[in-house]
């Protein structure tokens, strides 16, 4: 059972236990407190888990290098094996997309072609559910996770 200022994810979303009232969680996004979601204390098993410890955060992070972005895609199934990644919400599925969605855009930068939509869309919703449970769990906001990340990572890949 959670109690109130607990941070908790409920399906992807990072949130904040708010309330706990009539065998309720009243939780708030932590990127958006004004949404408010109600959740059953009988069904925290199946939507909500604990938001990851800092120990868990940092191994993941020093983890990235060595999680590959997909490859030898099809570009008519490229959504389908983002969604399929995206659900099944793994830290390391949505580095995965995190990677290959830029990676992807940056070739088409170089070759003077336009951005993928898909790709930036995939990759922002990535990088909101990763950065804001790392955030969290290191105590920082989203942008100073991400700039931390990105440059934790720069070190280890030299």
């Amino acid at each position: 059972m959670y109690k109130v200022n607990d941070y908790v994810v409920y399906k992807k979303d990072v949130c904040q236990v708010k309330e706990i009232k009539d065998n309720y969680y009243v939780l708030s996004l932590v990127n958006d407190e004004s949404l408010i979601i109600k959740v059953p204390v009988s069904s925290e098993e199946n939507c909500l888990r604990n938001i990851m410890s800092k120990k868990e955060a940092l191994t993941l992070i020093n983890n990235i290098p060595n999680i590959e972005p997909l490859s030898d895609i099809n570009d008519k199934y490229i959504e389908k094996y983002y969604k399929d990644l995206l659900h099944n919400g793994t830290h390391e599925d949505l580095i995965k997309i995190i990677k290959t969605t830029y990676l992807r855009n940056d070739d088409r930068s170089k070759n003077k072609r336009k951005l993928s939509e898909k790709d930036s869309n995939y990759f922002a919703q990535a990088e909101k559910y990763l950065y804001n449970e790392i955030a969290v769990a290191l105590n920082m906001s989203f942008e100073d996770a991400k700039d931390y990340i990105i440059k934790k990572v720069q070190e280890l890949i030299g």
